[in-house]
């Protein structure tokens, strides 16, 4: 269900398909949909050009031997002592590896320029049917297949199996999901970079088919125990706090606000999590919202919104990308403004079909272009703290390539394909471009330091 709380609520239909599960994640800063990621082995039932202003696919997509690849960032990057915090902000996309291209796609993560990949892996898809059964599957040719490529792995880990929690939500004992992360850290090793404990906890799709404030401590004790097993292992890897979806609903058959969430989980057990976590995760939302703008200092307006739309998304800080500022705020005031922030989805819709996401059609693909470089360039250059140190460490765009996977599905239309950088049959999005551009600014800004 997109829930939107301050508005109206609408759903979304569950495609009944074939591969894992994906939490849909739609950037309006609200609480999501939950659909079914369309089947990627299903050809495309007819030709679709290239919008007007893309570029020619040839230009993009060279073959796999000739094309670049990004670099991933050294230790060097990294401060010395705990929590674990990079020297400078890296930058990341969200993919689907499972069952497509992926040598198409990677390729294309490093020529924009992207050093880190987030790919969402379901729990309940690899254990089974009976406790401490793994099946691995694609996953086996995932892992090695990114670091080939010289970029670091973010796994986002969702969904119980049916045996510890029949809704899907966080298991009830956390020792199993402990299990699970121990068995994936052994198998893949440092090959997975960074692992993100649950996505969204406080919505109630995510957390059993209800939600309240005390859910977060139940959550801190679901990531204290992953921490320990998974830096048993591999100690260099970053674990992620669970971002909480951007919202201020606070209704149990719904959503639990993200301040109350986090100002809840910080507190808990006198601020037990503090030592159990490397970054805190974040969704701050966009709308139609410029990056720059903000409610209510700096609110804005879209034009030509109708009536049964009410605000359009824009009459609660929760809606802009900013509000990842207050995230920033309501950590320093809990006692953990020494962990950095990773924004795990941002980006921008345009124009779609799915019920919920009406805000994309305000947004043109040169907005949305704009929109995500101006983001780019509020973490790069003014998210620092007073010593000039960054206190966003990571940002994964959502996304690059579900248009393509939404084009086999003959729903080019669909929210997740209009927030992508990329059209249905690969050909660039304006943004791919002006990311490549900006990111290769960026490096070499770096190498003169």
């Amino acid at each position: 269900m997109s829930l939107t709380g301050l508005q109206k609520t609408s759903s979304i239909a569950l495609l009944a398909l074939t591969i894992p599960l994906f939490t849909a994640c739609g950037g309006q800063g609200q609480p999501t949909a939950t659909t079914i990621l369309p089947t990627v082995a299903t050809a495309p039932t007819a030709q679709v050009a290239p919008t007007a202003d893309a570029a020619p696919t040839a230009e993009v997509v060279p073959t796999a031997e000739t094309a670049p690849t990004a670099e991933a960032p050294a230790s060097g990057e990294l401060e010395s002592g705990f929590p674990m915090r990079f020297k400078h902000a890296q930058f990341g996309v969200v993919n689907h590896l499972y069952y497509t291209d992926r040598e198409r796609v990677l390729t294309l993560d490093g020529i924009a320029g992207f050093t880190w990949v987030r790919q969402q892996v379901v729990w309940r898809d690899i254990e089974g049917p009976t406790a401490g059964n793994y099946a691995w599957g694609e996953l086996d040719q995932i892992v090695p297949d990114v670091a080939k490529k010289g970029q670091k792995l973010l796994v986002s880990i969702v969904r119980s199996p049916a045996f510890y929690e029949a809704s899907g939500g966080m298991p009830s004992d956390p020792k199993t999901m402990g299990n699970f992360v121990e068995a994936m850290a052994k198998r893949y090793g440092d090959q997975i970079a960074a692992y993100e404990i649950w996505n969204e906890p406080n919505l109630q799709q995510e957390n059993g088919g209800t939600v309240v404030p005390d859910d977060a401590g139940k959550y801190v004790e679901l990531l204290v125990e992953c921490y320990k097993r998974i830096k048993a292992v591999s100690p260099a890897a970053f674990v992620i706090a669970a971002p909480p979806s951007s919202t201020g609903v606070n209704d149990p058959t719904k959503a639990v606000s993200d301040e109350v969430w986090y100002r809840t989980m910080y507190s808990y057990k006198d601020g037990l999590v503090k030592q159990y976590f490397d970054a805190q995760g974040v969704h701050p939302g966009g709308s139609a919202n410029p990056p720059e703008t903000m409610y209510p200092s700096e609110p804005y307006t879209v034009e030509g919104c109708p009536a049964e739309l009410g605000s359009c998304w824009t009459n609660d800080a929760t809606f802009y990308f900013r509000h990842v500022e207050n995230v920033r705020r309501f950590m320093v005031e809990e006692g953990v403004g020494d962990h950095q922030i990773w924004i795990t989805e941002y980006g921008w819709a345009t124009k779609n079909s799915t019920p919920g996401y009406e805000f994309g059609s305000f947004v043109s693909e040169q907005q949305q272009s704009d929109y995500i470089i101006g983001a780019m360039k509020l973490i790069n250059d003014k998210y620092v703290d007073k010593d000039g140190k960054p206190w966003v460490g990571a940002a994964f765009l959502w996304n690059m390539n579900y248009a393509v996977l939404w084009q086999q599905q003959n729903d080019p239309l669909h929210e997740q394909a209009s927030f992508g950088i990329l059209n249905g049959d690969y050909s660039p999005r304006l943004a791919f471009t002006a990311i490549q551009g900006y990111l290769s600014q960026i490096k070499q800004e770096r190498a003169q330091q």
